[in-house]
């Protein structure tokens, strides 16, 4: 169905996320929304899907304008939303989640019968998983997963998939519901190139029979091979619009009004010994920590490769103490720090930074001071919101966030969360630990991000990171780690090896 979002605001106080955006949505296409971080792409695309209330404008649907408030709504109309850290109960099957928010295919239930919510208007509860009528939603869910060449095993709990398996799963769900508009909010972020392959073909496939497919990405070789059309936004307007064949160099100007440049390795040379990991093995994730034996020392930034789930995120939170090993020993700086905590971690100087920045990171319903006056806490009893705020005020500022000291995190974009965890970072770590530090960003915020961290390597500082993104190890590392079924496979300084040895190593081919 044909779509028109026109003249579409959403401000928060002064500041105006969405000013002004009018596009069109034709069916059957794959319509790419690029732009850089705090552009405006997430909060328009959350108006488009009833997650967020606009400010003004009108979205018309078909030939008729439409009025909704909440998601559920718009999911009535047919438009659904793959957000980037997709809505699933990890504590619940593959089938109990897709079953979530359904029309049962027996006759409804009364309130009496099943709980939860909207049960007396035929959708599946949220309380106990159904009996009744669970083999047709099983038989669905096979049938669907079949269709799209996805691999997703109903009675495993969602915890253990990856994020590339967990966003398949709600696409199966979104299109079970009826969903004819389908919105992915950045779907190839912290995904295989094997997962990635099968969502583009996925979606392709969607679009073929009719549907309307919006791509929200600051990656523009994701946009360029996938899409049909693509609408660039720039400070909350529409910078531009191009049709197939894609320029990528006017692309870039329309996103940044230049190319950006790229970061490079810092070129330090390495100091003392930081960590030391010998024979460490852990349990956790898919694979687990095998026999680790590695050594990081002072100013080397070293970038861990690998498909998701091949143990680098467990190493990242042995090393700094969130994760106990099973088995060898970790010392930092000399120190043998097994069986201490965190907190004995941190006390060394180690910093970790988690991916999930609203899950880990962030704090639900604070603002930006009050984030500020808890790390002020640890230092002492005595809080002062004065000085908190005043901290919120110097570092939102020094760190270029889009927002003010009340202003809630949760509102903030993800380049903008982003920039937050970094200004909490002190002033001189012995060892910044950093889960995916460029997810989300594009390429100005990533250069940006990547040039105040390695300013860290001046002070001594030692930098380990995972990325999904083989280009950004390659540009910012010094040494890259590969791992594999939970195995460090290599161990290669960037300036000699190139992004096909790294691929053909993450595949577990090693010559």
């Amino acid at each position: 169905m044909r779509i028109l979002l026109q003249n579409i605001h959403k401000h928060y106080g002064a500041v105006k996320a969405n000013n002004g955006i009018s596009l069109t949505i034709e069916p059957g296409t794959i319509h790419g929304i690029l732009g850089e971080n705090g552009a405006g792409k997430s909060t328009l695309m959350k108006i488009l899907a009833g997650y967020i209330r606009k400010t003004g404008g009108e979205i018309v649907i078909g030939d008729a304008p439409a009025s909704y408030r909440r998601p559920a709504e718009a999911s009535r109309l047919g438009i659904g939303m793959l957000y980037q850290e997709p809505l699933d109960f990890p504590s619940l099957s593959v089938l109990d989640n897709f079953m979530l928010g359904q029309k049962a295919p027996n006759p409804p239930f009364s309130k009496g019968e099943a709980g939860g919510i909207s049960a007396a208007e035929g959708e599946i509860p949220l309380g106990p998983p159904l009996k009744k009528g669970e083999a047709e939603i099983r038989e669905r869910l096979s049938d669907l997963s079949r269709k799209f060449n996805f691999t997703l095993n109903p009675d495993a709990p969602v915890r253990s998939l990856t994020v590339g398996e967990r966003q398949q799963l709600e696409i199966l769900r979104l299109l079970a519901m009826g969903i004819q508009v389908l919105i992915l909010d950045e779907p190839t972020t912290g995904i295989s190139g094997e997962q990635k392959e099968r969502l583009f073909q996925a979606l392709r496939k969607l679009a073929a029979e009719g549907k309307n497919i919006l791509l929200v990405s600051h990656k523009i070789e994701d946009v360029a091979l996938l899409c049909d059309n693509i609408t660039v936004l720039r400070h909350g307007t529409v910078a531009g619009e191009m049709r197939k064949p894609f320029d990528t160099i006017y692309l870039l100007e329309m996103m940044f009004g230049f190319p950006p440049d790229t970061p490079s390795p810092s070129g330090a040379f390495p100091g003392k010994q930081l960590l030391v990991m010998e024979q460490v093995s852990a349990s956790g994730g898919r694979t687990g920590l095998k026999n680790c034996n590695v050594v990081i020392r002072q100013r080397e930034i070293v970038g861990l490769a690998g498909l998701s789930g091949s143990g680098q995120e467990l190493f990242l939170r042995v090393a700094a103490g969130i994760t106990p090993p099973s088995h060898g020993e970790i010392r930092l700086r000399d120190m043998k720090m097994n069986g201490k905590d965190y907190h004995a971690f941190q006390q060394q100087g180690v910093i970790f930074a988690p991916s999930s920045r609203m899950e880990e990171g962030l704090i639900a319903g604070l603002s930006i001071a009050e984030h500020f006056t808890l790390l002020e806490r640890q230092k002492g009893f005595w809080l002062k919101r004065s000085a908190s705020a005043e901290e919120a005020k110097r570092r939102i500022e020094k760190f270029r966030v889009m927002g003010n000291p009340e202003t809630p995190v949760q509102s903030l974009s993800g380049g903008n969360q982003q920039r937050l965890i970094l200004s909490f970072l002190p002033e001189e770590p012995a060892l910044l630990l950093l889960e995916h530090p460029g997810r989300g960003l594009d390429a100005e915020s990533a250069h940006w991000v990547w040039e105040h961290l390695q300013s860290y390597t001046e002070r001594n500082t030692g930098i380990i990171f995972s990325s999904s993104e083989l280009e950004e190890i390659l540009m910012v590392a010094d040494r890259v780690l590969v791992f594999f079924e939970g195995n460090i496979i290599k161990d290669l300084k960037t300036e000699e090896t190139n992004i096909h040895e790294l691929a053909s190593a993450i595949a577990g081919r090693i010559s």
